[in-house]
C-alpha cells in the first residue's frame, strides 16, 4: 500500500476556497431565455406539452409566509447556487427559497374534459407546490419526480404558481448524495430547489399514468403494463410495436382485476425480428400506446443480465443475454461547473456518454445521485450499460470508520455488521424508513430504462444500515437487475457482487470471504461476481480548467503525458489482466474532474480530454 498517497487522500472541508468560475462549451453557446425545451420524459411522451423552464421570480427568506416583494428572477431549472441561474446563493438550513411565476393562460383552457397536470423532474429537498395562494402539493425528496393534477385550482385569467422550497443538506439526516455545506475533497457544493424540468401536460379525463415494459429474453416475450388515472376509460388500451418501419403487433390491454387501473398484455417476438441489445447494438423498439383520446410513445429492449458460472469451478461472471461481457466502467458524479447538478443542455449529457464510449468505456456508474429521465435515455439509445447508485443519507459520517480503517483493512471492515445503526450514522428512525421508501420509489421509477443493469444502495459504508434486508427488499421490487449491496467494504455477504474500491493497493481480483450457505440463502445461486468497483483516480491538473487551485486525487501527476502514461500503464498492465482471473468489471474515477478533486478523464469544463485515446484492449 502507498502510505503517503493515502495520507495526501485525507478528506478535509475547505469552506474558505473560492471557487474560480468556469464554463462548457455548452452554457456557453445555449439559449439563457428558454434552457432544456426538450420533452423531459422520454419513456412516456405525449404531444401536449408547455415547458415553463426559463426565468421565475424568486426569494430566499426565514420565514414559511409567501413574500409580497422578491429579489430578483432565476433561470429555472438551475439551483440558485450555481452561475446559470443568475442567483449565486447558497440555500442555508432553516431558510426558505420561493419561486414564482404565471401560468400560460392560453394552455390553461382546457378542452371538454381535459385535465391539467404540472411536472417536477426534481426538487432538492422539500417542496410545497402553491396555486392561487392554496396549497396544492408538499413533497419530500429530491431526486425524483412528482405530479400535481392543477385543474381543481385554475382559475379564468391569471393563474398564479408558487413553490416554497426547504433543504437543510448535511444537517439532517435527509438523502443528499455529494452535496455538502462544507465542501472539500470528494464532498461538493451542495445545490437546493429545482434542478430538473417543470412542465405542464394537457391530458384527457382517463389517462396514462404509468407505462413500463418487461421483457423475458430467454422466452422472447414483453410484458407491459400499464396505469390509467382519471375516470375508467371507455374503452381499454390499445398498443402497436414497432421495429423501423415494420409493425410488429398491434394488441388490446387487459385490465387487472386485482388493480383495476392497470391494464397488462403479453405479446410475443419472432425469431425474425428478435435484436438484442448490447452496447455495440443499442436496438430499440418503438411502441406506441393510446386510450380513448390520450396517446403516448415509447420504447423497450430485449436483454438480460445475469451472473453465470460457464463451467464447474470457474468464479461467477457478469454476463449479458447470457454472453460473458466485462464491464468497463467509469464513476460518474453528474457534476457541472456552471449547473452543478444540472447539465447546461441535452447536448452537454450526450456529450458525457459518446466521450466516454469513445474511451472505450461499455459502463457508466451513476454515482449517489439520481439523474434527469433523459440521461437515462441517452444510455439507452447509445448503448451504455449503467450502474445506479441509490442516494446516500443519514447523519456525519465516522470518517476514520467509513475512509481510514478501510485504507487500513477491508479484511477487518467486512466483519463488521451493519445492524449498530449508531456505528453507521443511522440512528433515527425516521430517516431510515424514508430512504427505504426512497429505495422503493427509485427502483419503481427507473425499472424502465433497459441500459440500466446494477442497483447499489450502499457506497463505502455511508449510512448503511440492514443491507441484507435492504437487498431483498430492492430485488423483489425489481427481479431483472442486479445488485451491488455494498460498494467499497463492509461487505454482508449479500447481493451479486464481490465489491470492493481499491486506490492504495496493487490491484487484484477480490475474495469472496462468505460462505455458500450463506450466498445462496440470499438469491445467489452460481455465487457472487468479483467487481472491482472503483478505483484509478489519477490526479492532473490541467491549468485554467480548474475551479480552485487546491488538488485533491489519490496519485498526482504534474504533466499530461506523465498521466497518460500512467493511466495506461494502470489499465494494459495491472486491470486488464484480471479478466482472466475472473474479473467480472471495474469502474474508473472517474468521468470529469469535479471542483479541487482533479481526478477526471475530462477536465471540469470538458473542454480538455486527458486520454484523447481509446482504452487499450487486451484479450480475455
Amino acid at each position: 500500500m502507498n502510505i503517503s498517497d493515502a495520507i495526501r487522500s485525507i478528506i478535509k472541508p475547505h469552506t474558505d476556497d473560492v471557487l474560480a468560475p468556469l464554463s462548457t462549451v455548452f452554457s456557453e453557446t445555449m439559449d439563457r431565455e428558454k434552457p432544456w425545451q426538450e420533452y423531459p420524459r422520454p419513456q412516456l411522451v405525449r404531444d401536449s406539452y408547455f415547458s415553463l423552464n426559463g426565468l421565475w421570480d424568486y426569494a430566499i427568506t426565514g420565514n414559511r409566509m409567501l413574500p409580497t416583494s422578491f429579489d430578483g428572477q432565476i433561470l429555472v431549472p438551475f439551483s440558485p447556487e450555481c452561475s446559470l441561474s443568475g442567483v449565486r446563493r447558497n440555500l442555508q438550513p432553516g431558510e426558505y427559497l420561493y419561486y414564482h411565476r404565471l401560468l400560460p393562460e392560453d394552455f390553461c383552457h382546457l378542452p371538454s374534459g381535459y385535465r391539467l397536470l404540472l411536472h417536477f423532474g426534481a426538487v432538492d429537498y422539500e417542496a410545497d407546490i402553491v396555486l392561487n395562494h392554496k396549497q396544492v402539493l408538499h413533497h419530500t425528496g429530491g431526486y425524483l419526480p412528482f405530479t400535481a393534477d392543477i385543474t381543481d385550482f385554475l382559475l379564468d385569467g391569471e393563474n398564479h404558481l408558487s413553490v416554497r422550497v426547504r433543504d437543510d443538506t448535511n444537517r439532517t439526516q435527509q438523502s443528499r448524495g455529494k452535496q455538502s455545506l462544507e465542501r472539500g475533497g470528494i464532498f461538493y457544493t451542495a445545490q437546493s430547489g429545482i434542478w430538473q424540468s417543470v412542465w405542464l401536460e394537457q391530458v384527457p379525463g382517463s389517462y396514462i399514468q404509468e407505462l413500463y415494459f418487461l421483457p423475458s429474453y430467454d422466452n422472447k416475450t414483453v410484458t407491459v403494463t400499464a396505469v390509467i388515472a382519471g375516470s375508467a376509460p371507455s374503452q381499454a388500451p390499445f398498443i402497436r410495436v414497432t421495429a423501423g418501419n415494420r409493425e410488429l403487433l398491434s394488441t388490446e390491454l387487459s385490465r387487472q382485476k386485482a388493480a383495476l387501473s392497470t391494464y397488462t398484455a403479453v405479446f410475443s417476438i419472432s425469431e425474425e425480428d428478435f435484436h438484442p441489445w448490447t452496447p455495440e447494438d443499442p436496438f430499440l423498439y418503438d411502441a406506441r400506446l393510446s386510450c380513448g383520446r390520450d396517446q403516448v410513445s415509447s420504447y423497450f429492449a430485449m436483454r438480460l443480465y445475469s451472473i453465470e458460472s460457464k463451467a464447474p469451478g470457474d468464479i461467477p461472471v457478469f454476463c449479458l443475454n447470457h454472453t460473458p461481457c466485462f464491464l468497463m466502467g467509469a464513476l460518474d458524479q453528474g457534476y457541472w461547473p456552471e449547473g452543478l447538478y444540472t447539465a447546461p443542455s441535452d447536448e452537454a449529457l450526450i456529450y458525457d456518454i459518446k466521450v466516454m464510449k469513445s474511451l472505450g468505456y461499455n459502463m457508466l456508474r451513476k454515482h449517489i445521485k439520481v439523474e434527469m429521465a433523459r440521461w437515462y435515455y441517452h444510455c439507452d439509445r447509445l448503448g451504455m450499460i449503467v450502474c445506479q447508485d441509490m442516494v446516500n443519507g443519514g447523519g456525519s459520517y465516522s470518517m476514520p470508520l467509513v475512509s481510514y480503517l478501510p485504507t487500513v483493512s477491508q479484511t477487518l471492515c467486512n466483519q463488521i455488521r451493519d445492524h449498530n445503526y449508531s456505528l453507521f450514522s443511522r440512528k433515527d428512525e425516521t430517516h431510515r424508513n424514508r430512504f427505504e421508501q426512497e429505495c422503493r420509489d427509485t427502483a419503481s421509477y427507473l425499472k424502465f430504462f433497459p441500459s440500466i443493469a446494477i442497483y447499489c444502495p450502499f457506497n463505502e459504508g455511508w449510512g448503511q444500515f440492514d443491507a441484507i434486508r435492504i437487498t431483498d427488499m430492492i430485488r423483489q421490487l425489481d427481479p431483472t437487475r442486479l445488485i451491488d449491496s455494498a460498494s467499497g467494504w463492509f461487505d454482508q455477504g449479500c447481493g451479486d457482487f464481490v465489491s470492493v474500491h481499491n486506490y492504495f493497493r496493487k490491484l487484484s481480483v477480490p475474495v469472496e470471504r462468505f460462505s455458500w450457505k450463506r450466498l445462496k440463502n440470499h438469491s445467489c445461486p452460481d455465487g457472487r461476481a468479483r467487481f472491482l468497483s472503483e478505483y484509478g483516480g489519477l490526479a492532473c491538473q490541467i491549468k485554467g480548467h480548474t475551479s480552485v487551485d487546491r488538488i485533491f486525487g489519490y496519485k498526482h501527476y504534474d504533466t499530461l503525458p506523465q498521466f497518460q502514461e500512467a493511466y495506461s500503464r494502470l489499465i494494459q498492465d495491472s486491470l486488464l489482466p484480471l479478466k482472466k482471473k475472473g474479473l467480472s468489471g471495474a469502474v474508473y474515477t472517474q468521468v470529469s474532474d469535479v471542483e479541487e478533486e482533479v481526478n477526471g478523464l475530462m477536465t471540469y469544463d470538458r473542454k480538455v480530454i486527458k486520454v484523447p485515446f481509446p482504452v487499450p484492449k487486451r484479450s480475455a
